[in-house]
């Protein structure tokens, strides 16, 4: 094959030989071994264009010298292995172009390859990262280097053994079962390296400890660094300085260009057609035409239609399609119903549902409706309930109330039906009635009977469909006089003559292929072939035997029938195109038709085709046929070509380029207007008319043309109604003219160029691109091993206010990650290079997974929606919001700190109040004897005792609901006593030793804790390690007994084994436990006497727990304020010895262990003890207690919310079953340290109110590591309150209320009511002066019930000083101490009324400060990024995002299969950026469970990032925005 036939550039091909030898050049022998020679990579030559191919070589051989290395995907191997039956097909339109088998044994070759290399691969990266990274993080190859790394991996190889090498622990994943895919149950993991209660800025700086001590610099994936590296390079467009207003951000367009190109020419004129020759024996009207043929003319050949082979099968004659036409409009009016009521009346609308390769069928049911003056709407035919678009033909279908289908009874059969044999209902389809329309089913008509032919008017005649942009499907309503005008046209223009005979290659219902082979062929009596799209598959060449065979006159074709002809000519020596006048391209209008009309002719020439036989001609549904070349003089010199800047293109200016030979676009023109006909150029946004050196929309005034939009009227005057306007906005003429959809210009001469479609425009940062322009810069980059050529689909997606173009195409089963990998990142390149604009997303689906279009082409706007609804599934995808978002806000830049005199007159100035508020004043209530004599809760519990001595205290359920175990004051009080006993001497401690009570929620708990009150020693609740999973929970409970100092263990036999156990011994050091004493089975003793502290400010207990940011610390609670504390709460919640609570609660630390330990001894009341855990086995536990034991107080968890909501909303009608009731709860309160959930909330509140759960029940309470009871609602007291605030002035720390369903709201609730004796005030974390209540600051808090500080080893009094004894730097309040909780929040007076009578303030909690991320100088709090995140995809189960060196990294637990992991990247990446202003930097996607959830139902953020960095997550896909 001679180089130049191909359309490559000799010199790239002979470089691309030495890479793999280019399968075009490879010679097919015989036609029966065709498809093997056509190599499926070769496939779309048509896209080839000699200076495309030479100018994306050129483009990339430029940034090959800058060397990029950007990060590969991280992916599970496990995951994309494609199907074996995927694998085997390869997309349809490449038209089975290698045998199957070959295609098999590659796809088994690459898996086995594959596996071979899994291990050696993650061996070897092990090697050169010199750690021990358990994912496989494919070796990165910068591009152009492919060959030499493969070297160096061959040497690798030949040096080594490769053995398996041992994974390191995981400690993210907390069951012991990989199979359950449920959460594990919640875990407290150790902390990070980091004991002691020091702040997360002490010790993580940039090099950051991770668990087992190693810096995580030398092991977090180099992928992470090329990241950065990559993100350094500057940008191409520069980014311009954005004005940023105080309070709000404003995203602005850039500001155009000022070197941009402008048009210069004089306003165009419309050019005129040449005037339609009068013709005296033109009929009057289509179905006239048909009339005298098939009378005068019965025995002409009309139609000849082909069988799957391409030989001729039947020939239709203008006699036997007058007869049968007749016998169908017959039928319809008479024979479908009554006489009195018929089925179809004239105007109605028939649906006309035929198979591609039955044209005959077709054009008698054409004809048919036309003379039964019934319009048809021709469709396709479907195949499945769920074609691509077949919703929209349903739509089109039923806005033109049509209730009728014709169609054939072979492809009635075909039809898929239901179970019982009907036709099955299609997705948005009206009722049809099928009509059968072969011959033997019509009746006769009598010799009376004659059709109506009245002269051509404008009543419709043909509904044809089109697809718009978006999906939707319209119907452009042809009149009979256009049809008829349109067919003079044609006829004039193409010359047609009676009896000549022409080839069809296109679709006969609708565009050209019905113009010419159905309409113009019966006006002019022509014979017309059709060669169906079936036949073209299977035997290219068939059109080309068919001109021959027949020396037929016009051919009509696309550039896909030149390109196959062209691949498959070498089976025909001795075809002759000789007799060809017209070829005619329909699809000339496309970047790409050039070099195929180019390509055809050199090749084609030698067997007789004429060079000016070649006519490219541009059509579009509403003006039909634009423009046509016509056929030229032999020997004439054939048209110009026009070479334009694709700069100039993309601002819509007409320049020819010079300047960069690379980026230029050919295009050829399409003729000359219509007959008859006028155009303009209008802009695509107005109908001003466009200069002469601008690109517009191509507008045509004439009688043949599209009426309306069948049942639009509003879409149709846009369309079928402009009249043009000058630069003055006067009309020019009164003529209106029909937008074509093209966007061209009207060269010299009055030739016609296109240079795309208005549905193919993307319009990015104000510049246009034509999406095929796009597809063939994509096209050019040497791909023939990574993908389809055909398959390739770009559209635009509206992301952060500007259009972000997205490139999709089918990856070849066969190819490696690398290659493909490779291949994306130089059509990034190439695109960047020739049309100056960033792709913000390229994903590879596996093959044949693309939604057709009926003629197998790609379904563009289906494939958008699948992209932007996360089921696309690709196997590999690269987003680049780094580089195409230009449009973010300035970052925000910190003001310098204002002093605090101006802060003060700032506030008063502005009439703002310093953000404070209070509980009710302890002094003003009254105290009783109870308080007046016991200040310690062991004197409380003594006096109990004595007094009321079975009084019962608690009672502990287990998950049936029965008591398993009670306590009555005095049981209690010996308990303790045994208890105490014991610790004197088995343990021999002192007064003031510190205890650690090891033990499963229950009552034995609580005894233990006052059996060391008792004796004097100080104890410390842990939670006991997980039997299943010790190896993640020993090391936790082993922390907190070594920076506890502890001197004993209190617990259980069954505890006491596990840990002495051989599994434990795997996971610590169990040698060196201090004494283990279990209190099962005690002695009883009598204790000689109970130890009272010398003063209330000794310490009465120890409070350890694993913050979120994965810090241990313990603070120290003194008696003074354990007493304080329970006052509070007994006054907040009205408690007293005749009241019952039920606590659902986890009781190891902060108001949770308060509530099960503490309480009902100071109260008196009777607390239900509910172990959550037990709520796994029983979710009614909860609820049927709260019922039967008709509780009014009821205390919880969110992870026990959660369940409840999760796991009972859908069995409220059970719960009623069950006699469950919750009219008597008064409150219900969810005991947290966080931001309340208020979607959680809310939910389980609106489930539940069936069964009496009233709305104003449900509160959430908040405590903190420095007071674990700051607000608790109480009984008294306004409901809990609820703002939307903005969130984007949160980010500025500033609270703006908004109205409810403002755009970037979030709804907040207040946090319960103040507890008495409680102060707290808003402060600003820097500047530590208090702030105004339209302020976000941290919470500080004075009680008396606060810790006296945190425990830690050396007592670093510096840091407890900072949190517990701090003042303000200003201020009426800098006088008190205050304690820093760590929490950010605002403080708002409502309208409600306090007890107290003064107007109440509410305390709203927004996050931890620990946990915010600092990014573009805001402050975002990660819960919100969470929420938006979780929102995008139903297979998202939960999330988490942390930051590492100012990127943002998501990651997010698929509960999908595997194949939605890459659906989510950019579904991530396009919520945070339009909710948050944020661009992602990683996008991790995990199996569920593996986000670290805390035993209070919170993320362990850190600590994922910390398994991150050192490589155990074991993630499903990893991606890295660019």
């Amino acid at each position: 094959m001679v180089n130049q036939h191909i359309g490559v550039d000799p010199g790239v091909q002979k470089e691309s030989r030495n890479q793999t030898p280019a399968p075009s050049a490879a010679p097919a022998p015989s036609s029966s071994k065709y498809h093997r020679g056509r190599s499926g990579g070769a496939r779309d030559e048509r896209y080839r264009s000699d200076i495309h191919t030479e100018a994306v070589q050129a483009a990339l051989a430029k940034h090959k010298e800058q060397k990029m290395a950007l990060p590969m995907p991280t992916k599970r191997r496990s995951t994309f292995v494609q199907s074996p039956a995927d694998a085997c097909t390869p997309p349809d339109t490449s038209s089975a172009s290698e045998d199957e088998g070959s295609l098999r044994r590659q796809a088994a070759l690459s898996a086995a390859l594959h596996q071979s290399l899994q291990n050696a691969e993650s061996w070897i990266n092990r090697s050169i990262q010199g750690s021990s990274t358990s994912s496989s993080a494919s070796s990165t190859l910068s591009h152009g280097e492919g060959k030499g790394t493969s070297g160096s991996l061959a040497d690798v190889f030949a040096n080594t053994r490769i053995e398996n090498f041992s994974v390191p622990p995981d400690v993210t994943a907390t069951t012991s079962t990989p199979a359950s895919s449920a959460r594990p149950s919640a875990i407290d993991l150790p902390p990070s390296g980091i004991v002691k209660g020091m702040h997360k800025s002490s010790n993580r700086s940039s090099l950051m400890d991770t668990a087992d001590g190693v810096p995580v610099s030398s092991r977090v994936s180099t992928k992470i660094q090329q990241l950065l590296n990559t993100l350094k390079r500057p940008k191409r467009p520069p980014l311009k300085e954005f004005f940023v207003d105080d309070f709000e951000e404003i995203v602005e367009v850039p500001q155009p260009d000022p070197n941009q190109p402008k048009p210069e020419g004089r306003q165009m004129t419309p050019v005129k057609g040449e005037p339609l020759g009068v013709v005296c024996n033109w009929p009057p009207a289509l179905e006239a035409a048909l009339q005298r043929w098939g009378t005068t003319q019965a025995k002409c050949p009309c139609l000849t239609a082909l069988d799957v082979t391409g030989k001729p099968v039947y020939t239709l004659t203008y006699g036997k399609l007058w007869s049968r036409s007749l016998k169908l409009a017959y039928t319809l009016l008479n024979k479908l119903g009554t006489k009195n009521e018929p089925v179809l009346k004239p105007g109605d609308r028939v649906a006309l549902v035929y198979p591609n390769n039955d044209p005959v069928m077709f054009m008698v049911a054409f004809y048919g409706c036309l003379l039964a003056e019934v319009i048809p709407v021709p469709i396709e035919v479907p195949l499945t309930r769920k074609d691509a678009g077949g919703q929209q033909i349903g739509f089109l279908l039923g806005s033109c109330g049509i209730g009728l289908a014709l169609t054939t009874e072979v492809c009635l059969k075909g039809l898929p039906k239901t179970q019982n044999g009907e036709i099955v209902q299609f997705k948005g389809w009206p009722r049809l009635k099928w009509v059968v329309t072969d011959s033997k089913y019509l009746s006769k008509s009598p010799k009376d009977w004659q059709p109506n032919i009245s002269n051509a008017g404008t009543e419709p005649a043909y509904i044809e469909y089109k697809t718009s942009k978006e999906g939707s499907v319209m119907g452009v309503t042809v009149s009979r006089i256009a049809m008829l005008s349109h067919c003079q046209a044609l006829s004039q223009a193409c010359n047609y003559s009676e009896g000549e005979t022409i080839v069809n290659v296109l679709d006969f219902k609708k565009d050209a292929g019905l113009w010419h082979s159905m309409l113009t062929s019966v006006m002019n009596k022509l014979h017309t072939i059709s060669v169906p799209y079936s036949v073209m598959k299977t035997c290219p060449l068939s059109w080309v035997q068919r001109v021959h065979t027949h020396k037929a006159k016009v051919a009509l074709v696309k550039c896909r029938d030149l390109h196959w002809a062209m691949m498959a000519h070498r089976d025909q020596r001795d075809v002759s195109l000789s007799s060809l006048r017209m070829l005619i391209v329909t699809d000339g209008a496309n970047p790409w038709s050039v070099s195929s009309c180019d390509a055809f002719l050199s090749l084609f020439q030698s067997h007789g085709l004429k060079p000016e036989a070649i006519c490219p001609c541009a059509t579009s549904a509403e003006a039909m046929t634009v423009a046509i070349r016509r056929p030229g003089v032999p020997g004439a010199p054939l048209p110009g070509r026009a070479i334009l800047s694709m700069n100039g293109l993309s601002y819509g200016v007409i320049r020819v380029n010079t300047e960069d030979k690379n980026s230029a676009l050919t295009v050829q023109d399409v003729g000359h207007v219509m007959p008859g006909g006028m155009m303009c150029i209008v802009k695509p946004e107005g109908p001003q008319l466009c200069k002469t050196d601008e690109i517009g929309e191509i507008c045509v005034s004439s009688r043949a043309g599209g009426m309306v939009y069948y049942g639009l009227t509003g879409v149709t005057k846009n369309t079928f109604e402009v009249i043009p306007v000058n630069s003055a906005g006067s009309p020019v003429g009164a003529v209106p003219f029909v937008r074509s959809g093209l966007m061209g210009f009207v060269g010299p001469g009055s030739l016609v160029f296109v240079v795309g479609k208005i549905d193919g425009m993307l319009i990015v940062s104000g510049r246009r691109h034509n999406a095929d322009d796009i597809v063939a810069t994509g096209l050019a980059v040497e791909s023939i091993k990574t993908v389809y050529r055909g398959r390739i689909a770009v559209f635009s997606v509206t992301v952060f206010y500007d259009e972000r173009i997205v490139v999709v195409a089918e990856q070849r089963p066969d190819a490696s990650e690398e290659d493909s990998f490779q291949w994306m990142s130089r059509v990034l390149q190439a695109i960047d290079s020739i049309h100056q604009v960033g792709v913000y997303c390229l994903a590879l689906v596996p093959a044949n997974t693309l939604p057709k279009t009926p003629l197998g082409g790609i379904h563009i706007s289906q494939t958008k929606q699948h992209f932007l609804e996360g089921s696309l599934h690709p196997c590999n995808i690269l987003m680049c919001p780094h580089t195409c978002v230009t449009n973010l806000p300035k970052p925000r830049q910190k003001q310098p700190g204002v002093g605090p005199a101006s802060v003060m007159v700032g506030n008063l100035v502005a009439g703002k109040r310093i953000a404070q508020a209070a509980g009710r004043d302890l002094g003003q209530i009254e105290e009783n004897d109870l308080v007046r004599k016991h200040q310690f809760l062991s004197e409380i519990l003594q006096w109990r005792a004595q007094a009321t001595p079975e009084h019962m205290l608690f009672l502990l359920l287990n998950a049936k609901g029965a008591p398993v175990c009670t306590a009555t004051c005095l049981q209690l009080h010996k308990r303790a006593e045994r208890i105490a006993s014991i610790l004197y001497e088995k343990g021999h401690l002192n007064a003031g030793d510190n205890v650690v009570l090891l033990y499963p929620p229950g009552i034995e708990l609580i005894a233990a804790f006052y059996g060391c009150l008792y004796a004097g020693c100080i104890p410390v609740t842990v939670r006991p390690p997980h039997a299943q999973n010790l190896t993640a929970t020993l090391p936790t409970v082993r922390m907190i007994v070594d920076v506890s100092k502890a001197a004993c263990i209190l617990t259980s036999q069954i505890l006491m084994r596990l840990l002495r156990s051989r599994e434990a011994a795997s996971a610590v050091d169990v040698k060196t436990w201090p004494t283990i004493i279990d209190t099962d089975d005690l002695p009883r003793k009598r204790l000689p006497q109970v130890y009272k502290p010398p003063t209330p400010e000794m310490l009465a207990y120890l409070d350890f727990s694993v913050s979120t940011t994965g810090m241990l610390t313990g603070v120290k609670m003194s008696h003074a304020a354990v007493s304080a504390l329970c006052r509070a709460i007994k006054l907040q919640c009205e408690l007293y010895s005749t009241r019952q609570i039920a606590i659902c609660l986890d009781p190891y630390c902060g108001l949770g262990f308060a509530l099960w330990c503490l309480c009902s001894v100071y109260s008196g009341h009777q607390s239900i003890l509910i172990p959550p855990m037990e709520l796994e086995s029983n979710l009614f536990l909860w609820l049927s207690t709260v019922s039967q034991y008709k509780i009014r107080d009821t205390f919880c968890s969110y992870s026990v919310m959660d369940m409840c909501t999760k796991g009972l909303g859908n069995q409220v009608d059970v719960l009623k079953a069950r006699g469950i009731h919750l009219s008597g709860v008064r409150t219900c309160v969810v005991v947290a340290e966080e931001r309340p959930r208020v979607a959680l909330t809310q939910s389980f509140s609106k489930l539940f109110k069936d069964i009496g759960l009233s709305t104003r029940a449900v509160s959430t309470t908040f405590g903190s590591r420095v007071n674990v009871a700051i607000c608790l609602q109480g009984t008294s007291g306004p409901d809990p309150t609820t703002v939307y605030v903005d969130l984007k002035s949160l980010r500025h720390d500033r609270v703006r209320l908004v109205e409810r369903g403002a755009p970037q709201s979030l709804l907040l609730s207040e946090s319960g009511k103040i507890l008495p004796g409680v102060k707290v005030i808003i402060v600003n974390p820097e500047t530590k002066g208090p702030v105004g209540d339209s302020h976000l600051g941290e919470i500080w808090v004075n009680s008396p019930h606060t810790a006296s500080g945190y425990y830690t080893i050396y007592d670093n009094e510096t840091l407890q000083a900072d949190h517990f004894n701090t003042r303000l730097s200003f201020g009426d309040a800098a006088q008190t101490l205050w304690a820093r909780t760590g929490y950010l929040g605002f403080v708002r007076r409502t309208e409600l009324t306090a007890a107290s009578g003064e107007r109440h303030d509410a305390l709203y909690v927004v996050g931890a400060l620990d946990e915010t991320l600092e990014l573009r100088g805001l402050r975002y709090h990660p819960i919100d990024i969470e929420t938006s995140v979780s929102r995008t995809h139903r297979s998202i189960a939960e999330c988490a995002v942390f930051t590492w060196t100012n990127l943002l990294v998501v990651v997010v637990e698929l509960c999908g299969c595997e194949q939605e992991a890459l659906d989510l990247v950019p579904l991530v990446t396009n919520v945070v950026l339009e909710e948050h202003y944020l661009i992602v930097g990683v996008v991790v996607v995990v199996d569920p469970g593996v986000i670290p959830i805390n035993s209070r139902g919170e993320k362990q953020r850190m600590h994922l990032r910390d398994s991150f960095l050192a490589d155990q997550l074991d993630p499903i896909y990893v991606a890295y925005n660019m």
